[in-house]
C-alpha cells in the first residue's frame, strides 16, 4: 500500500489501462476519476492491475461550526482581543489546527466594557469557547466566552503550576498561593477532557 495522497472529486486519478476503477471513482473516456474528495488508496490485489479507490477521512472532514463549543489554546494577547488555536470541537480532536480570536467584547457577558484581555486570559491557557462566526482570511473563526461554562479550564502559574480556580475570575497557584486573574470557565462535566 502506497500512502494516501489528498484528492479532490473530479480530480483524473490514472490512465484506466494502469489500474482498475474500486470504490470512490468512476471511469470516463479511458481515466479513472474521483467521485469524493478524500485519500487516494493504490492495492495491489490478486489481479495485475492495482485497484485505484478514494477513501474519504471522516475525521479530517471535521470542522467546527458556529454554536460548537471547542477547546483551544491561547497563542498570544493584547488589549483587543486573544488569539488562539483551536484543538478540540467537543471531544473530537482535529487533526489540523484551525485558528480563532475571541475579541475583548465576547469574553464576558455583562460589563463588556470593562473586560481587559491580560485579566482574562494568558499565552498558553486552556480554554472553551463557542464558535460565534467564521470570521474573516486573518482569523479563521470568532469564539465567544461570554457564557459561565466557557472561558480558562487549565492554566499554568508563573511557576509553571497547574493553578486552581478560586472565584469566576480568579486563579489561584497551590505552590507559591499567589492569584491571577482569568475569565474562569464552570465547567460542565462533559467537556472535561480527561
Amino acid at each position: 500500500r502506497l500512502p494516501l495522497s489528498p484528492c479532490v472529486a473530479g480530480e483524473r486519478l490514472c490512465s484506466a489501462e494502469e489500474a482498475t476503477a474500486g470504490s470512490g471513482t468512476y471511469t470516463r473516456h479511458g481515466f479513472i476519476f474521483s467521485s469524493l474528495a478524500g485519500c487516494l488508496e493504490r492495492k495491489n490485489e490478486d489481479s495485475e492491475l492495482p485497484v485505484v479507490s478514494v477513501v474519504r477521512d471522516s475525521e479530517s472532514q471535521l470542522l467546527p461550526n458556529v454554536g460548537a463549543v471547542v477547546t483551544c489554546k491561547v497563542c498570544s494577547i493584547n488589549s483587543r482581543f486573544a488569539k488562539v488555536h483551536i484543538l478540540y470541537v467537543g471531544s473530537t480532536p482535529l487533526k489540523s489546527t484551525f485558528r480563532g480570536t475571541i475579541r475583548r467584547e465576547d469574553i464576558r457577558a455583562t460589563e463588556k466594557d470593562k473586560v481587559e484581555v491580560y485579566k482574562s486570559f494568558r499565552p498558553s491557557d486552556i480554554v472553551l469557547a463557542k464558535v460565534i462566526s467564521l470570521g474573516d482570511a486573518q482569523s479563521n473563526y470568532l469564539l465567544s466566552t461570554a457564557e459561565n461554562e466557557l472561558g480558562v479550564v487549565v492554566a499554568r502559574s508563573e511557576a509553571g503550576v497547574q493553578m486552581v480556580p478560586i472565584s469566576w475570575c480568579e486563579m489561584q497557584c497551590p505552590r507559591t498561593h499567589t492569584k491571577e486573574f482569568r475569565k474562569v470557565a464552570r465547567v460542565q462535566p462533559q467537556f472535561l477532557q480527561t
